[in-house]
């Protein structure tokens, strides 16, 4: 969705959270606190009338509450009641994918979805969202869809099977290798034993996310690619080449730099990986 954080009805939340809150004490408390200015780095205060201040710290949590009531419930107890095949929704913050038994449901429920947000001051972000036909019967790797970072698309496992395939998004690849560049560029002159632990910090977060069953390939192209570009920066310290192929990889070794591994199956995590944009 575009802007929900920036265009949800106040009123409306402050309604959602009375059915379940009854201290009205601690609702006008948030009512101020839905009201506080935001600061500009110029200095002026501004005074959002919709939305949630941007870097609250309880921003998520009351937007989180504001679809649960917008989207959750009424997917729960309109769509799913007057769907005749199997229908499933699944969330993370204001990223979602719904998926539907048959295609002229989905349709109809992609027609019905716009006019749903729109009544609560939210609109599709309209570059992100489709309808797809995503089936194991089809021919394999046919169609595709990003989610969280991860690319999902159906192939086939070693004995033939329909098999569901995940893999790093090439965008978020891109977006991550390229904010590794930039960290290597303003760490390159940090002393070694200094950037290496916080090198093997990032890495271990990003493994965390990405090291899901089957992506492999993806976690050892970023490995590669990050390190090739680390070598670069770091022989760029001095005039003379610091490290050939082999004294880098003796660097890592000496450090105990993480190799790429798979940590456990498919999870939503609390936090977003390091170089992720």
């Amino acid at each position: 969705m575009d802007g929900s954080f920036d265009n949800l009805d106040q009123d409306e939340l402050v309604e959602m959270l009375s059915r379940r809150i009854g201290d009205r004490q601690l609702l006008r408390l948030i009512q101020k606190w839905l009201k506080a200015g935001v600061l500009n780095t110029d200095g002026t205060v501004i005074h959002p009338l919709t939305g949630t201040p941007q870097g609250g710290i309880v921003s998520p949590i009351l937007a989180n509450v504001y679809l649960h009531y917008t989207l959750d419930l009424w997917f729960q107890e309109v769509v799913k009641w007057h769907s005749k095949g199997e229908a499933c929704l699944i969330r993370y913050a204001d990223d979602f994918v719904c998926g539907f038994e048959h295609q002229d449901e989905a349709q109809h429920f992609y027609g019905a979805l716009e006019h749903r947000l729109e009544k609560f001051g939210l609109q599709l972000a309209a570059a992100k969202s489709r309808v797809i036909a995503f089936s194991r019967k089809g021919e394999p790797g046919a169609t595709r869809f990003d989610f969280l970072g991860f690319e999902f698309s159906w192939g086939q496992d070693r004995a033939g099977k329909p098999h569901l395939k995940r893999r790093t998004s090439r965008k978020k690849l891109r977006n991550s290798l390229a904010n590794f560049t930039q960290w290597c560029k303003q760490s390159r002159h940090v002393p070694l034993r200094e950037l290496f632990p916080m090198l093997k910090l990032k890495l271990r977060r990003y493994y965390n996310y990405y090291g899901v069953t089957g992506n492999s390939g993806g976690l050892k192209q970023f490995f590669d690619q990050a390190m090739g570009t680390l070598r670069k920066w770091l022989n760029r310290r001095s005039q003379r080449r610091s490290f050939t192929r082999q004294g880098f990889d003796d660097l890592l070794a000496h450090f105990q730099v993480p190799r790429p591994r798979i940590r456990a199956r498919l999870r939503v995590p609390f936090r977003r990986p390091a170089f992720s944009s």
